[in-house]
């Protein structure tokens, strides 16, 4: 009998075995943990301070802020890090974030992030939480616009006719599901907003579902130019006016983004929302400012590099020059700028 309940209690001390190393230490034996822990870390004590290396790869590294995985900001971030690299002296970090839109709250609030790609009217969104937001932050440089693209069914004509009708504005933390209801609002048109991706809702646009599909992204798209649509699909006209100047530019979408649906010498005119690369306004004597500074001197004395082969081809359309609207260049960047010839300053 005695050997029976010893092996049971053998048996239910290897069962629990598992679950008390699942729900690990009480919170002061984590505490004391992570106190030997840190007491037998020589890189964590006052006696052993950092080594030499260890220092310096810190000091120029750089945390920069660049969407959602699939998404082209992020990939540009890849090829800026690629280019930039110089080891210990300058290390950009692109940081996957749950969307261009998010990129600048984990401008101004996350640990390690020095710069950011984002949407210019993400600032809008920042006004009344960050009064003096454009003062905090300040553009390195305009990347590519992202076109404005509603895309209709044949019984819409104009956007008054979208009043009330079902829009789709992709998934949440795209550009399109951030800037398209923001635009339709300054339109002063309502819709009943959906957000689910594309591709779907335009299987279901074909079948009446949704009266429109708004894309907010680099022409020209995939899904239109390879897609097949039956006749009186068509792209929406959006003018650009004083209520756009804020954030947005002037866009035009033609034939040669879209043989199949926009006929030779047409033009459909629509807006953009710029994409640019900002920085944390830094103090100008601190050293994060300084490893911004050599960031930016690295990637625009080496962008003649990005807009060769082996990158991204939106890197061929950027100027130096461009502004971003609603915001100041970062110091160092129009100091840069202030220093080449005339024809690199002119501004697109």
């Amino acid at each position: 009998m005695n050997r029976s309940i010893k092996l049971r209690a053998r048996f239910l001390l290897v069962a629990l075995v598992p679950v008390l190393l699942a729900l690990g230490p009480s919170p002061s034996d984590a505490r004391q943990q992570r106190a030997r822990s840190h007491s037998a870390s020589p890189a964590r004590t006052a006696a052993s301070p950092l080594k030499p290396e260890v220092l310096a790869m810190n000091a120029w590294t750089v945390g920069l802020a660049g969407g959602l995985l699939e998404g082209a900001p992020i990939r540009l971030a890849a090829e800026m890090a690629r280019v930039v690299d110089d080891g210990d002296n300058l290390h950009v970090l692109p940081v996957v974030t749950r969307g261009a839109t998010e990129n600048l709250n984990s401008l101004l609030y996350l640990r390690g992030i020095d710069a950011a790609i984002i949407n210019s009217d993400a600032l809008e969104e920042y006004k009344s939480q960050v009064p003096d937001i454009q003062r905090r932050i300040a553009y390195v440089l305009r990347l590519f616009p992202s076109e404005l693209q509603i895309f209709v069914r044949p019984e819409i004509q104009n956007l008054s006719d979208l009043a009330g009708k079902k829009v789709n504005f992709n998934s949440q933390g795209t550009a399109a599901a951030y800037s398209g209801p923001l635009i339709f609002s300054r339109l002063g048109i309502e819709v009943e907003k959906t957000f689910i991706p594309h591709q779907i809702a335009l299987e279901q646009m074909r079948k009446g579902e949704f009266a429109a599909v708004v894309f907010i992204t680099s022409k020209p798209v995939d899904a239109f130019v390879k897609g097949r649509f039956e006749p009186g699909f068509k792209f929406l006209s959006v003018p650009y006016e004083s209520k756009f100047e804020d954030y947005y530019l002037p866009a035009t979408l033609d034939a040669a983004d879209y043989p199949n649906l926009i006929k030779q010498g047409e033009r459909v005119a629509t807006i953009a929302v710029p994409t640019a690369l900002v920085a944390f306004n830094w103090p100008a004597n601190s050293n994060r400012f300084q490893r911004v500074e050599r960031f930016v001197d690295y990637l625009f004395s080496r962008i003649d590099k990005l807009q060769g082969p082996g990158f991204d081809a939106k890197w061929r359309s950027i100027n130096l020059g461009a502004t971003v609207p609603g915001l100041t260049r970062f110091p160092s960047a129009q100091a840069w700028i202030d220093r080449q010839p005339r024809t690199t300053q002119a501004s697109q």
